[in-house]
């Protein structure tokens, strides 16, 4: 089956496919299209929803919608997951970016600071 490298879907699910293997998470089947589990990755073992918005060419802007962060709250609230993030990139070669909300931030600060980064 050839893929077509010209489609949104080929790019989007590549990204997928990267983000789980990054952070250990399960790619949602279609994309999270399904009437059951919602959003684009899961990891189960951080209570935690992903959704990824990949671009298809290289861009030196990213736009994040409140709706968007709204939504994927939603729906990990539907998967019964007490966490989300936003991944989005500028392009197919680029690093990847996450969004998280200030509680996640909190979170994070206080495990860096044990550690002594």
């Amino acid at each position: 089956m050839n893929k077509n490298t010209e489609s949104t879907r080929y790019y989007s699910d590549a990204q997928e496919k990267a983000v789980c293997k990054a952070l250990g998470a399960k790619q949602q089947p279609n994309s999270g299209a399904g009437h059951w589990r919602k959003g684009d990755c899961v990891i189960e073992s951080a209570s935690m929803l992903c959704e990824c918005k990949a671009a298809m060419s290289e861009k030196n802007s990213y736009s994040i919608k409140k709706s968007v962060l709204e939504k994927t709250k939603e729906e990990a609230f539907s998967n019964r997951l007490d966490n989300t993030c936003l991944c989005f990139d500028f392009g197919p070669s680029t690093d990847r970016y996450y969004v998280i909300n200030e509680r996640l931030m909190k979170y994070l600060i206080d495990k860096l600071s044990e550690e002594n980064w």
